[in-house]
């Protein structure tokens, strides 16, 4: 083992621990307050941003547009990584440019940030599945990025119950109805709507709308990125380690 596989695979045990921490008082008691906050959001807002999830998840599972290059063979760990860091990179400065634009230019244009961002969002999943060495053309692959956005942006309880799943995807993936629609939309799209409202709604407030989506989008992004790293790096362990072979 590298001292670079090492270093991941410590960084990976931290990551782990976290997703299955139960949730702390302070995290139940933000998860009450962004429920009551989200009672008073005029309900035009949640459809525009419902819709939007939608439109995208669909796009997901069933656009072409969405594809990717054939995944990338023959690539050390250290070399996947560096390619992913450098996708996040551009994507997180595409999206924090994409905000402050939207964010300076009234309610209107900030409403309109929203299918914008999650378009990035994921695209972004696509890239690193491939540069992960993963067919993005299987619709298995598809619902496991589909977690990953989950695992992202929903409350610890939910995330704990997203994290069991990827954790143990060899033997989930063989169980996934030939129906997606099956797959949970509901708690998808509550999860997170429920997580980006607070942050996404201080947007829409004249003045500061710029640098609030500038700044929000480029963190929303970086974490993304990052849970899909973790998340992918999991799986390429996980079957390195049942094969007994190195990363490759």
């Amino acid at each position: 083992m590298t001292p670079y596989e090492q270093a991941v695979r410590t960084e990976l045990a931290r990551w782990q621990r976290a997703m299955q921490q139960s949730p702390s008082g302070f995290s139940r008691l933000s998860t009450t307050i962004q429920r009551r906050i989200n009672r008073l959001i005029p309900q035009g807002i949640h459809d525009v941003i419902t819709a939007a999830i939608k439109q995208m998840t669909r796009a997901v599972l069933y656009g072409a547009e969405y594809l990717t290059s054939e995944p990338a063979t023959d690539l050390t760990l250290t070399e996947r990584d560096a390619a992913v860091a450098t996708r996040i990179d551009w994507y997180r400065k595409a999206g924090a440019a994409e905000g402050g634009v939207m964010g300076a230019g009234g309610f209107a244009l900030a409403l309109a940030d929203f299918p914008l961002l999650l378009s990035l969002k994921m695209k972004l999943l696509f890239d690193i599945a491939a540069l992960y060495g993963f067919r993005t053309s299987d619709y298995r692959e598809r619902v496991f990025m589909l977690y990953v956005f989950q695992l992202a942006f929903s409350s610890q309880d939910r995330r704990q119950a997203t994290y069991r799943l990827l954790a143990d995807w060899q033997s989930h993936s063989q169980q996934l109805p030939d129906d997606i629609n099956q797959f949970d939309w509901q708690t998808f799209q509550q999860e997170y709507r429920d997580y980006i409202d607070l942050a996404k709604l201080a947007q829409l407030i004249p003045g500061i709308g710029a640098a609030v989506g500038l700044v929000v989008n480029y963190r929303l992004i970086s974490h993304l990125g990052r849970t899909a790293m973790n998340a992918y790096r999991m799986r390429l362990i996980a079957g390195s380690n049942a094969a007994g072979k190195r990363l490759i």
